[in-house]
């Protein structure tokens, strides 16, 4: 297969995808693959599945096409194909949740020499390194890449990137506990589809959504959050995005179980395990544990909490997620103070002292940890992150923590 037979082929593939035939879409692109002598060409539509594959939650499937393309980039000897080869590696791998292998291959990516491609990739390289910072609650690593992210979209006029970066700071937000910006960002996203995505895949649109609902939920506006939920689900079925699916049926639960119709939550969240499960988001599972022990400890049935708490804890730690450690550990303090077992209940409550360590959620300046309340928060250029009050309070905008590093403050 020559070089303008092989385009065409790719055309045609992505017609189909665009058109929501993707079994046929592959099929086509696997032909291509099969057939073609073209490098170049090759190098395209292992970029078509490792996209397709990403979207319909086929994460392992990703990620050997990501590895096939870093050897044909490889062959082709030239910057430009390797930095794009070695983000799409990067991304399989925060998929998966390897989070350390993806800040690895963002690194590299950031070593190759500069092209044209990386003023196009770099603030997704950023993007990407920032989501697996957040993977692992290294919050302020996890802000400064988004910035950095923000400032390539910015600097290039990449609204769909902007788009991207601002859903992921409304989930940064959600984890440290200050749902205004958690749904502004979101809400901003929304704008952006708006204004500029007329062209856009409507993925951008659900993403958006979404975010929305989260936050909607955790401001306690239940019927928008469920409306913003449903509108997402829509899209996602629509289009065979199977990681939305399960992030959407997260969400119902959750909205039900917020709402304390614990009947209808319960299956809601055997649903989203059953999906998160199939795809590989152990991050998911881990929230949708969460979840399911919160509404075992609504019913009173401890043991059946701790159960899922366990489970949880398990994947939290394969994944290094430290906030969902937090969380866990502060979920079975309540459990077993409720059942009297002081021995387990000092140890989850020295754990969860020790998360917080490690995570640096505390204000530099009161000393209390951040992400225990809604609370507005801000973050300084260096990306320390404070709560706003403190820093209207002590009349102080430069950051403490830097300018006086041996600071460390206790927990009251």
């Amino acid at each position: 297969m020559g070089q303008d037979q092989t385009k065409q082929q790719i055309a045609k593939g992505l017609q189909l995808y665009q058109s929501n035939q993707t079994e046929k879409a592959l099929q086509v692109w696997m032909k291509v693959l099969e057939k073609s002598s073209d490098l170049v060409g090759r190098f395209r539509v292992l970029g078509c599945l490792v996209t397709a594959h990403s979207e319909m939650g086929r994460y392992k499937e990703m990620l050997k096409f990501s590895v096939v393309q870093i050897d044909t980039a490889r062959e082709l000897e030239d910057a430009s194909f390797l930095l794009e080869s070695y983000l799409n590696l990067a991304r399989s791998n925060e998929k998966l949740c390897e989070f350390h292998k993806t800040i690895s291959y963002c690194k590299t990516c950031l070593g190759l020499p500069s092209t044209r491609a990386s003023a196009q990739l770099g603030g997704q390289v950023s993007l990407s390194m920032g989501n697996a910072f957040l993977g692992l609650s290294l919050f302020q690593k996890a802000l400064e890449s988004f910035e950095k992210a923000l400032r390539y979209a910015h600097n290039n006029d990449d609204a769909m990137l902007e788009c991207r970066v601002c859903c992921s700071l409304g989930s940064f937000y959600v984890q440290v506990k200050d749902y205004e910006k958690a749904l502004f960002f979101p809400c901003k996203a929304a704008e952006l589809v708006n204004d500029y995505g007329k062209g856009w895949s409507l993925k951008y649109r659900a993403m958006s959504q979404y975010h929305m609902a989260v936050a909607y939920r955790l401001l306690g506006h239940l019927g928008s959050a469920m409306e913003c939920c449903e509108e997402s689900m829509k899209i996602a079925l629509q289009h065979g995005d199977r990681p939305l699916q399960a992030l959407c049926l997260l969400c119902f639960a959750d909205i039900h179980r917020s709402r304390g119709d614990l009947e209808t939550a319960f299956p809601r969240y055997d649903s989203a395990m059953s999906l998160m499960s199939e795809i590989g988001n152990r991050l998911g599972q881990v929230q949708v544990l969460l979840g399911v022990a919160k509404c075992w400890v609504a019913r009173k049935v401890l043991d059946k909490a701790l159960d899922a708490v366990e489970r949880a804890q398990d994947l939290a730690e394969e994944v290094g997620n430290k906030l969902s450690q937090l969380k866990l550990h502060c979920l079975s303090e309540s459990i077993y103070r409720s059942k009297g077992l002081q021995r387990e209940l000092r140890a989850h409550v020295v754990r969860f002292h020790e998360c917080v360590e490690e995570t640096e959620l505390y204000c530099g300046l009161c000393g209390e940890s951040i992400g225990e309340r809604n609370s507005r928060l801000q973050a300084l250029p260096c990306s320390h992150i404070f709560h706003h009050r403190c820093l209207q309070n002590n009349g102080m905008w430069s950051c403490p923590n830097c300018h006086h590093s041996s600071m460390k403050p206790g927990f009251v």
